[in-house]
């Protein structure tokens, strides 16, 4: 007989070998409650299957009820809990002894009349012998169920004839054992047994079969979890458990644990809820575990952010169940998205992980881990010893034991916790007490934080939708900018910064604060931004720019006030003014790592005094130097003074490597304390590699001008060597000087400038208002034509503010 069974099992697979195995150790305990689902289980991991569920007959045999389920929900599956036994839905062709295997177009043409799943599914549906239940399986595969999985699919079908207690049994509540009861959901009368009659303090014979006598002698808190089990409305056809505390006559209540299911009556009979209550005082912490519970609830209720939450969770795990690995993670629109690993190393966690899940935290489908989609489904702690059959992904986190956390808060689930043991691990009651009230702790307090992360987020786009979307690109720079919102509430910050090009190769770099943290004082950041940038595009000096932002301030009446640093660089000489409103000074990296703090002199913050004065100091900047600003948020903490914070920076910026100015931003805001935010922007000056030539006139308003100018004109560009073109150039000085005599008073400037074989002429005078072009010109007009001209001759033109008038210019490409 062995050498057929050997025979036989030599021309099996190596899966359907594995699936017989894993039945035969669930089979050698007979008294598990867990049997019947851990015997469905088997068909997700062994036989591919998606969702699986068994059916039974109610009493009377009209209705086939759900039993049990595991997998994905069943009403993703379009499965219901009920079928009609004469009906021709799958279940009940099954039920009348006829396999059934249905693949996307059968189920399609069915859809219609029947409720079966949608076209993406393949189904298969067998009898059970004996009693005539059904085993139904739904599967998301491709090529759905081969010949492997069909047999598997049998193996846990007779399996489950073993598993599963008879129709009467279940129903009707016959044959109570001593920790049994039996629960009508319609009139609340309850059968229960010895032991439980004991445990409430009741004598048999006193009992009067009513559910409220028993619930009245329970701890008043405890009652709405009981009445969400013990009333229809609130329960699903499934498994259900519980703890809930019994008044005693004398010293504190006693913990005892109920463990029930819903089952369907049938042929107008009540659904009764049938299950055990058992002594749960030996589960409930010890005073240690009370204390780390304590110290956990402790520093949830500081954990302000996601990650928080998954650090405290994890520190006070870890080392109370020496566990050699911990995952945490959300649940976000079906998928798990693990914020916290520990171990972090990616070698101390499975190759299926690091395979898989590519991103810089693990992420996937729920439905990829039925075995984990299930226990988040029914909201409880699942824990599998060493050998458990698991999926890969889930057996390979915790070989010797693997225990999992679901996060529950309030109606829904926000997450779960796995935790996983290398050696064989014993699960022994403490544990089990300590998962439970850490997973409940953990699940609000993950809510708490998931809405804290979303609102900060908000926070962070709104004043990122205030700040640059990108820095400029600069003529012998470069430039990098940071900001950080705090994170010690949900306020918008005030902090800003900008870079703002200007003409002549000139740069101006502007970082500034808005006193407090509100929308007040986000919308006024906005507003002195755009101010300073359209003061500085206007052609003002650095001084004048600092002085009209801060009259502006003035004039709008708030009670707020902001500090500023403007820094005017110029890129062709290596020369800065640097202008302070009551901020702080500019930080210099010299190229040799000497670093500086600038001794500028400063003004008052702006919106303070009307009248004040914004003196400029001078910076000299060599090739590779480094010019830093930051806000008070980097270099200020309740532990150290600003002082003391602007010579750290230094230091830190000593140390830096200016070559990349994307990390030295990312590793001085690595050490920023995070009570205010910050914003920090850098620039490295390194020189131009090719400065243009300049000259510049000034045009005296004198009959002979426009000649004076013209013969300037000749004389500069033949000293460049200039010699194509000269006429073209003459006669564009020639209209636009004139121009500048007759239409306007005030000075009048003539620049000159060549950069390669670009020749700009550019004439300035006091004068706001642009020229317009004439769209047309009579034969007997006498002017308008100069514009035209310069229009005609040139490659380019167009014009420019300078301080309080305008610069019109023409560029020219010359000849070789």
């Amino acid at each position: 007989m062995a050498n057929v069974v050997s025979e036989g099992a030599a021309g099996r697979s190596t899966r359907t070998l594995r699936a017989e195995g894993a039945l035969a150790a669930i089979a050698v305990d007979p008294e598990s409650p867990e049997r019947v689902r851990r015997i469905l289980e088997q068909a997700l991991v062994f036989a591919g299957a998606a969702f699986a569920a068994v059916y039974m007959p109610s009493a009377d045999g009209e209705l086939l009820y759900l039993v049990e389920s595991v997998g994905l929900p069943r009403t993703l599956c379009g499965v219901r809990d009920g079928y009609p036994v004469a009906g021709r839905a799958p279940v009940a062709e099954a039920h009348r002894g006829r396999p059934v295997w249905l693949g996307p177009d059968d189920l399609a043409a069915q859809a219609q009349s029947r409720r079966v799943p949608s076209r993406d599914f393949f189904l298969a549906a067998l009898p059970l012998r004996g009693d005539g239940g059904c085993l139904l399986a739904v599967g998301e595969r491709a090529d759905g169920f081969d010949a492997d999985d069909r047999f598997c699919l049998g193996l846990v079908a007779d399996a489950l004839v073993l598993a599963l207690p008879s129709p009467a049994a279940t129903v009707e509540g016959a044959g109570l054992r001593p920790d049994g009861f039996s629960l009508a959901m319609d009139t609340g009368r309850v059968r229960v047994g010895e032991d439980i009659l004991e445990l409430f303090g009741l004598d048999p014979d006193d009992f009067d079969g009513r559910v409220e006598t028993l619930l009245s002698l329970t701890v008043p808190e405890d009652l709405p979890s009981l009445m969400s089990v013990v009333e229809a409305d609130h329960m699903t056809i499934g498994d259900r458990e519980l703890e809930f505390r019994v008044l005693q006559p004398t010293g504190p209540p006693k913990w005892l644990r109920l463990r029930g299911r819903l089952v369907h009556g049938g042929g107008g009979r009540p659904a009764q809820l049938v299950g055990s209550v058992a002594d749960a005082s030996t589960l409930r912490s010890d005073i240690t575990d009370v204390a780390r519970i304590q110290r956990l609830a402790a520093a949830l209720a500081t954990a302000v952010t996601v990650r928080d939450v998954g650090k405290a969770v994890v520190a006070a795990l870890r080392r109370p169940l020496r566990a050699d690995r911990i995952a945490f993670a959300e649940l976000e629109s079906e998928r798990l998205v693990v914020t916290v690993l520990d171990p972090p190393e990616p070698e101390a966690w499975p190759d299926l992980w690091r395979a898989e899940w590519r991103t810089e935290w693990p992420d996937a489908p729920v439905r990829t881990m039925p075995t984990l989609a299930t226990a988040l489904r029914e909201g409880r702690a699942r824990i599998w010893p060493a050998g458990s059959p698991l999926e890969t992904a889930l057996a390979e986190v915790g070989p010797g034991g693997l225990a999992m956390l679901p996060l529950p808060a309030g109606n829904r689930m926000a997450g779960a916790c796995l935790i996983g043991w290398d050696a064989p691990h014993d699960f022994g009651p403490d544990e089990r007490a300590l998962l439970t009230a850490a997973a409940g702790l953990a699940g609000q307090a993950l809510m708490r934080a998931r809405a804290f992360d979303a609102e900060h987020e908000l926070v962070g786009m709104l004043q990122r939708q205030l700040l640059p979307r990108r820095l400029p690109r600069l003529p012998g720079a470069v430039a990098v900018a940071r900001y950080l919102p705090s994170t010690a509430g949900l306020e918008l910050g005030g902090d800003w910064y900008d870079v703002i090009p200007l003409p002549d190769n000139h740069v101006a770099l502007v970082i500034g604060d808005v006193q407090g943290h509100s929308a007040g004082a986000a919308t006024l950041m906005g507003q002195m931004r755009t101010a300073l940038r359209a003061y500085a595009v206007e052609g003002h000096p650095p001084d004048v720019v600092v002085s009209h932002a801060n009259r502006l301030l003035m004039d709008m009446e708030t009670d707020l006030f902001a500090t500023c640093c403007y820094v005017d660089v110029d890129m062709e000489e290596g020369f800065a003014w640097c202008v302070r409103a009551g901020h702080l000074p500019p930080v210099l990296r010299h190229p040799d790592g000497r670093t500086e703090i600038a001794e500028a002199e400063g003004g008052p913050p702006l919106g303070v005094v009307r009248q004040s004065d914004f003196p400029m100091s001078p910076l000299r900047l060599q090739p590779g130097t480094m010019v830093a600003l930051t806000t008070d948020g980097l270099v200020e903490s309740p532990e150290s003074d600003i002082d003391e914070g602007m010579s750290g920076f230094a230091r830190q910026l000593s140390a830096a490597d200016p070559a990349h100015l994307g990390p030295v931003a990312d590793a001085l805001l690595g050490k920023a304390p995070r009570s205010d935010d910050v914003a920090l922007l850098l620039l490295r000056y390194d020189g131009m590699a090719s400065r243009p030539l300049r000259e510049s006139w000034t045009v005296w308003r004198v009959p002979q001008a426009v000649g004076h100018a013209r013969r300037f004109t000749r004389r500069t560009l033949r000293s460049w060597g200039v010699t194509a073109d000269i006429d073209s150039a003459l006669l564009v000085v020639s209209e636009l000087v004139t121009n500048a005599l007759v239409h306007t008073e005030g000075q009048v400037r003539l620049d000159i400038a060549l950069v390669n074989d670009r020749l700009r002429l550019g004439v300035a005078d006091a004068s706001p208002r642009t020229p317009v072009k004439p769209t047309s010109i009579g034969w007997e007009a006498t002017g308008g034509r100069g514009i035209l001209l310069v229009e005609a001759v040139s490659a380019t033109w167009g014009t420019l503010p300078v301080s309080g008038g305008k610069q019109v210019w023409a560029e020219f490409v010359l000849r070789p």
